[in-house]
């Protein structure tokens, strides 16, 4: 089974030790899943770790790790676009679509419930769910 992780669920696992994201991120690690990521992922996991609100609450070594450990998934090297056809109200959401449909994933775990992805619904045959639901129904 291929995931790809929207960004604010991986740093969720990283600030709460007991949630679904990080029983996500604990599965991936345990080889669970194939985890499918971008550079451009990896890049916005750094960028987003260093905004202040975050940087007081996660130690730089963690997110470091976990950057270090997502190099050795699915990474894609050139980010993917979308196809005409697939609208999506958050441009920046955009590459987590496109990382499903290249990636060919089975899931999207989101936590983020305004920017619309989980309204709708699926990307390719990739189910968008949240966190919870994704530990439901795969782990």
């Amino acid at each position: 089974m291929r995931v790809v992780i929207d960004t604010n669920v991986l740093l969720s696992a990283l600030i709460s030790p007991h949630g679904s994201p990080d029983a996500i991120y604990r599965a991936w690690r345990a080889a669970r899943f194939e985890l499918v990521t971008s550079l451009a992922q990896l890049d916005e996991v750094r960028r987003a770790s260093r905004y202040p609100k975050l940087k007081a609450i996660l130690p730089a070594h963690r997110v470091g790790a976990m950057v270090n450990n997502m190099q050795r998934a699915i990474v894609l090297e050139h980010r993917p676009s979308l196809p005409p056809s697939v609208e999506v109200h958050d441009p920046n959401d955009a590459f987590l679509l496109a990382m499903a449909l290249v990636g060919d994933a089975n899931y999207l775990v989101t936590g983020d419930r305004r920017a619309g992805l989980l309204q709708l619904g699926s990307a390719g045959h990739a189910r968008i769910v949240t966190p919870a639901v994704f530990c439901a129904e795969a782990l």
